[in-house]
């Protein structure tokens, strides 16, 4: 895992927008609209990320290329969870062992 996409790192970006390339000539901004509660466990620690995207683009489950203007470039896999009027909602999962 990058050092950078720690549950701290995302809390500092609550509510901004990430840039995902969906192809060589397509991108979509979802905005990070929930970060839940770090869950730590002696050997691992848990949490997800909830995004939400624009109706007329809608992305599969599978990694994603993400920009974000202080975090940088990376991946995520993420899942469509949800849609509502606002949007489609994607979800990341963290578990990660600590050391």
């Amino acid at each position: 895992m990058d050092a950078s996409l720690t549950h701290e790192e995302f809390s500092k970006h609550a509510n901004t927008k990430f840039q995902v390339q969906v192809d060589e000539n397509t991108q979509v901004v979802l905005e990070l609209i929930e970060i839940s509660e770090l869950k730590l466990y002696p050997q691992q620690e848990e949490f997800t990320l909830e995004f939400r995207g624009p109706l007329d683009m809608f992305l599969g489950q599978g990694v994603r290329d993400f920009k974000h203007d202080q975090m940088g470039q990376f991946e995520l896999f993420i899942v469509p969870i949800k849609q509502d009027a606002q949007g489609f909602y994607y979800e990341a999962i963290f578990n990660n062992l600590r050391q």
